[in-house]
């Protein structure tokens, strides 16, 4: 039984952590898996209960919908006789053969029961219900999508966990649910196999005579060494960052032995076998891919699963009635339900902390506030260990005089001095978007970005967009200048490529982009969000209008989806009428060039013999001068500032 990746909203996501093992027995709604894209964490859950066969991906591993995560078995049946072996005897599977026997009529009983289906640990104290996707009488199967709900930051499609028919909806679009509330009930229906009454008549048969029965025999695996390899990582070279293990030591199966350390991901390598480790192949800082030896392990001898083998048997003795009874009986597993121990402002105060659900609900069950605990995951990332490592300490540490919790600067920058001899501080909590934005921000530092300014003339470019803007607001579209300078740059950056280009990760070369995909940053009141706009190289000034207006009203309604903002190959930032006459945008990497837009003011400008009142507009190109010389800005601006002066020129 396969466990695959559901839609999760975005094409693809990372495997951040993987919360099972193999051997794991699991519950149906367990979370086996976490996800990571660019702007959300999600756990996945098992769709079906049983014991963990295979995990089929590691940490750092891109997924996408229908991969599969995990191999799982069903749980054992559970077997039922007339009479209980004997202690001596050992239990045997018999192919039994009857003379004679009377036929007996097999019916299927079919029970049914009405099953509630509860909104699952989403990660969030509350969302909304955006969307219902089924209705009452419909026939579901499990992993059905059933609601979307959506949060700040994220929309998910609930699951069903169960099969049949909808037999009521328990919510409404609009509706705020949280972890727990029943969404809808379904009418479950099982078969159970009924024998008819004449099956009491085969009690008085004569027993068949067992010819021969599959007994389970043990096979063994000798000892001996065993060398076991770096696994699949994901990656085509990781570096040995820890030696778990020395010469001599003795390893457990599954045991932790070396860590190998990518760009996007630490993995600890498992050992295979149990033994004695007899080398160890590598050393620390070497590079390694799969199926190089780590380590050689003495094995020792281990009991295999067992073998089924078809043996002769003697006669059985008789027995009244063939009595037993096979049925596949789930197991039962107790939901638990642990006592928040935060106040709502610390349940508030954790939700814009960047951590995953299952990290979250941690906290909620120990009462750890996350901002004070240090985050050591990828994009300061909160992970399990950093919240049992922050616990330890508070466990451990001096009652008299806790020690302040050093939070990870990413900036560089040194821990902040006290200010309680210069009137103390309140502490402001930055929203979720600020907080995720702080690494984004920080590779600011590690780019030589210079700015070029200039003015363009659009006196006659803004004449004409108020000729038009009466006949838009008609159709309730609202026509802004930013519509043509969008445009404008669209047009630009088809010849001027390496400004929507990316440089290599070798440096040595530009990476020149097929298509323009633009940022276009919207103020929101959490913060800058910057949606892309695709394609406006191809579009007319109306439909890039009334695109501008359905991304920032997005934005503003935090219903902007992981797609609106991925992509973008360069990005235009305005400050529309707030106010300035010139800033300095930074460039957000991997792009290379970001134009700033101030707002436009009257100014005299010499025509030769006198000052006429143009329209001046502000503009701030801000560039990776490793990609973009200063020349190549200038002409970028001039270029533009000729285009926005005379539109006409973008139809020749």
């Amino acid at each position: 039984m396969q466990i695959t990746t559901p839609d999760i909203g975005v094409d693809k996501a990372t495997v951040a952590e993987i919360l099972v093992k193999v051997g794991d027995t699991i519950a149906v709604d367990d979370s086996i898996v976490l996800l990571e894209s660019d702007k959300a964490s999600v756990e996945v859950p098992s769709t079906s209960a049983g014991v963990v066969k295979s995990i089929l991906i590691s940490l750092g591993d891109e997924v996408s919908e229908g991969a599969v995560l995990v191999e799982l078995e069903a749980s054992e049946a559970v077997v039922t006789t007339a009479e209980a072996p004997k202690a001596e005897e050992k239990p045997v599977v018999a192919e039994v053969k009857t003379e004679a026997a009377p036929q007996v009529a097999v019916t299927q009983e079919v029970t049914s029961q009405v099953v509630d289906v509860q909104v699952p640990d989403i990660g969030v104290e509350k969302a909304t219900v955006g969307e219902i996707l089924v209705k009452v009488g419909d026939s579901i199967a499990v992993d059905d999508s059933i609601v979307v709900v959506e949060s700040d930051k994220a929309t998910v499609e609930v699951p069903s966990t169960v099969a049949g028919i909808v037999e009521s909806i328990s919510i409404q679009v609009g509706d705020s649910v949280k972890e727990g509330v029943v969404i809808l009930q379904v009418k479950t229906e099982s078969a159970a196999p009924v024998a008819s009454a004449e099956t009491a008549q085969a009690a008085s048969a004569p027993v068949a005579q067992v010819e021969q029965a599959p007994v389970p025999v043990i096979a063994s695996v000798p000892a001996g060494d065993v060398e076991v390899a770096v696994p699949d990582l994901g990656v085509d070279k990781a570096a040995v960052a820890e030696l778990l293990i020395a010469v001599g030591d003795k390893v457990e199966k599954d045991q932790s032995i070396i860590v190998v350390e990518s760009d996007k991901a630490t993995v600890e390598v498992p050992s295979t076998v149990s033994g004695v480790i007899k080398a160890i192949h590598v050393t620390l800082g070497q590079s390694v891919s799969e199926g190089i030896a780590l380590v050689t392990i003495a094995a020792e001898a281990q009991a295999a699963a067992p073998v089924t083998a078809s043996v002769p048997t003697q006669a059985a003795p008789k027995a009244e009635a063939p009595k037993a009874v096979v049925a596949s009986a789930p197991v039962a597993v107790p939901a638990t339900h642990t006592a928040d121990k935060l106040t709502k402002e610390q349940n508030a105060a954790n939700a814009k902390v960047y951590a995953g659900p299952a990290v979250r609900k941690l906290a909620r069950e120990l009462g750890v506030v996350l901002a004070e605990v240090k985050a050591s995951g990828p994009h300061a990332r909160l992970m399990k260990e950093d919240l049992f490592a922050y616990v330890k300490t508070r466990l451990t540490a001096p009652q008299t005089a806790p020690a302040a919790t050093v939070v990870a600067q990413l900036s560089g920058l040194p821990k902040l001095p006290g200010f309680d001899a210069f009137g103390g501080v309140e502490e402001k909590v930055l929203t979720r978007l600020q907080q995720v934005s702080i690494p984004q921000l920080s590779l600011n530092n590690y780019i030589p970005q210079v700015t070029q300014f200039d003015l363009a003339d659009i006196t006659e470019l803004e004449a004409w967009r108020n000729d038009l803007k009466g006949n838009f607001k008609k159709e309730g579209i609202s026509l802004t200048i930013m519509a043509f300078i969008i445009k404008a740059v669209a047009h630009l950056l088809k010849e001027e490529r390496e400004f929507a280009g990316h440089l290599s990760d070798d440096g040595k070369s530009v990476l020149l982009r097929n298509e323009i995909h633009m940022g276009i940053a919207v103020a929101t009141p959490d913060g800058l969000t910057v949606p892309v706009l695709r394609n406006p190289d191809q579009k007319s000034i109306k439909q890039i209008a009334v695109e501008l207006g359905t991304l920032g009203q997005k934005a503003r309604d935090k219903k902007l989806s992981p797609k609106d903002l991925q992509g973008a190959n360069f990005t235009i930032s305005s400050l529309g009428a707030i106010g300035g006459t010139a800033f300095t945008p930074l460039v957000n990497w991997p792009q290379v060039a970001i134009l700033g837009i101030s707002p436009a003011t009257m100014q005299p400008v010499w025509n030769g013999q006198s000052f006429d009142p143009k329209l001046m507009l502000p503009l701030s190109l801000s560039y990776d001068h490793r990609v973009i010389n200063g020349a190549d800005a200038a002409r970028f601006t001039n270029k533009l500032t000729k285009l926005l002066k005379d539109i006409r020129t973008l139809l020749i």
